[in-house]
């Protein structure tokens, strides 16, 4: 069971505390992130959000799982229909397991999607 702890400073922090499986899947999001145009990325509600005019994209490791979420993610189930909706605004998130791998142009493709919709909507978390 992982604890409570204090939040990781910043997101290079935060990968550097994980281990495992979770290490390899939250390096290889990160990277995906960096290679699709590197939106801001920062630490914020205890885990990596990346922003560009408005969060665009989290990733936050569990014990159990990995997720990537997106606060557009219901605009983009049609590029990957893993991804699950629930929450706030248009979230959906997908997860990783132990097992599991990245697919980097997968990743790479949402990560740009995500940053030209809220270029071109807004900020997600605005009303419009």
């Amino acid at each position: 069971m992982m604890r409570k702890e204090v939040p990781a400073e910043s997101p290079e922090a935060y990968i550097k505390a994980l281990s495992g499986w979770r290490l390899d899947i939250v390096e290889a999001l990160r990277a995906a992130t960096r290679a699709a145009g590197d939106p801001e990325a920062r630490i914020k509600w205890g885990h990596i959000v990346c922003f560009s005019n408005g969060p665009v994209l989290l990733i936050r490791a569990e014990e159990a799982r990995v997720l990537f979420g997106f606060w557009r993610g219901k605009r983009l189930r049609g590029i990957e229909p893993r991804l699950k909706a629930g929450g706030k605004y248009e979230l959906a998130t997908m997860e990783y397991r132990e097992g599991d791998t990245v697919d980097a142009a997968l990743a790479e493709k949402l990560v740009r999607e995500a940053v030209r919709l809220n270029a071109e909507v807004g900020d997600p978390t605005k009303s419009s």
